[in-house]
């Protein structure tokens, strides 16, 4: 089992900056990718951005230039960078974990809400 908590979500301007994070604890041998996905309302969850173990990364569309995902090996920690926020970046945040075996782990989630 792997748990993930997140954190470094709140409310910010149109324009302005946020840093995600998400720590994984218990089984963390067997991530293999880590990633973001958001869920805002009225909509389904979708990637945010994603990284593999060997560093590799992909973004959504709507995000690429303005997000960066990074990992910390070392502290078991996934970063979301976000910058240049827009309102329509306003939803709830999960990390997610893949493991080796293809399992899936979410964290609960942390709301970011971008004002105009």
């Amino acid at each position: 089992q792997v748990q993930l908590v997140e954190s470094g979500g709140g409310l910010v301007q149109a324009g302005g900056s946020l840093r995600l994070s998400c720590a994984a604890s218990g089984s963390i041998f067997s991530i293999n990718a880590m990633g973001w996905y958001r869920q805002a309302p009225g909509k389904q969850r979708e990637l945010v951005a994603a990284i593999s173990s060997d560093g590799s990364t992909n973004y959504a569309d709507s995000v690429k230039g303005r997000f960066t995902i990074s990992r910390d090996n070392a502290k078991n920690t996934v970063y979301l960078q976000m910058k240049s926020l827009k309102p329509e970046d306003t939803a709830v945040y999960y990390c997610n974990a893949e493991s080796l075996t293809t399992e899936n782990y979410w964290g609960k989630g942390t709301l970011v809400t971008v004002s105009s």
